[in-house]
């Protein structure tokens, strides 16, 4: 039986390169988002995919932890008027 152990860079690139496409393919940038209903459906796709390449793989690559930073960031500042809109 084979353990696997470690991960290769080819392996890494491979994974990125997916992980990439996928958000390419299917999110817009979070600063071109306008919408909070379309950034709390990136954020949770793209914690699913996150929670998905780490079962899969045990690695996710840092740059789609920032680019959820991102969207939370996004979301926050579209969340953050709203309430002190409603708090005056």
């Amino acid at each position: 039986m084979y353990y696997y152990t470690s991960m290769g860079d080819y392996e890494k690139k491979r994974i990125e390169l997916e992980l990439k496409a996928f958000t390419s393919k299917n999110f817009e940038k979070p600063s071109e988002c306008r919408n909070l209903d379309q950034i709390r459906f990136y954020v949770r796709e793209l914690c699913i995919k996150i929670e998905e390449t780490e079962e899969r793989f045990n690695y996710v690559p840092q740059w789609a932890y920032s680019l959820l930073a991102q969207y939370n960031s996004r979301q926050n500042a579209m969340i953050n008027p709203d309430l002190r809109s409603s708090l005056c």
